[in-house]
């Protein structure tokens, strides 16, 4: 999983990207399957690397990404802020990672099904999920929707031709 993900951010072919994220989601999901949590490897497979990365393939391949270098100009601008964006962010991760605030406790907790007033019952059925997935991770699910939303305008963004004077 990890060396697909590396090999999707250091491709400069946006297709070949797209199918290394592709492996990256079922590794995801594989890892879903050795904790034991099978419907989400299987909402993974089908929903993030059945339907979005299709999407994400439809567009590239529609919008023609690959041929020239017509973002070069958006390559230039940018490249410094989102290195320094992508360098921050993963000291920022790896700091707060190592950190005595964040790391887990080595007490046991004990789990049960039973809920308590105001809490909900955790077990492996879709309404659980459901009922956790909208009510205490909302902001979560929301942003990450939003994130999929920015990804799609960057790859129109990315696939824009620019017009020269003399197309005028």
């Amino acid at each position: 999983m990890l060396l697909s993900a590396l090999v999707m951010v250091l491709n400069k072919n946006a297709v070949n990207s797209a199918m290394c994220m592709i492996v990256t989601l079922v590794s995801t999901a594989g890892l879903f399957i050795l904790l034991e949590a099978y419907f989400l490897a299987i909402l993974q497979v089908l929903v993030y690397a059945g339907a979005v990365m299709v999407l994400f393939l439809f567009i590239i391949m529609l919008l023609d990404v690959d041929k020239g270098n017509n973002y070069e100009y958006l390559k230039q601008k940018f490249a410094f802020f989102a290195q320094l964006l992508g360098f921050s962010l993963l000291f920022f991760l790896v700091f707060n990672s190592f950190s005595k605030i964040y790391l887990p406790t080595t007490e046991l907790v004990q789990i049960s099904n039973v809920g308590e007033a105001g809490t909900i019952a955790f077990s492996n059925t879709a309404k659980s999920f459901g009922q956790i997935l909208f009510t205490k991770y909302m902001l979560p699910f929301q942003v990450i929707g939003f994130l999929l939303l920015v990804a799609m305008i960057g790859v129109i963004v990315i696939s824009k031709k620019q017009s020269t004077d003399t197309e005028k």
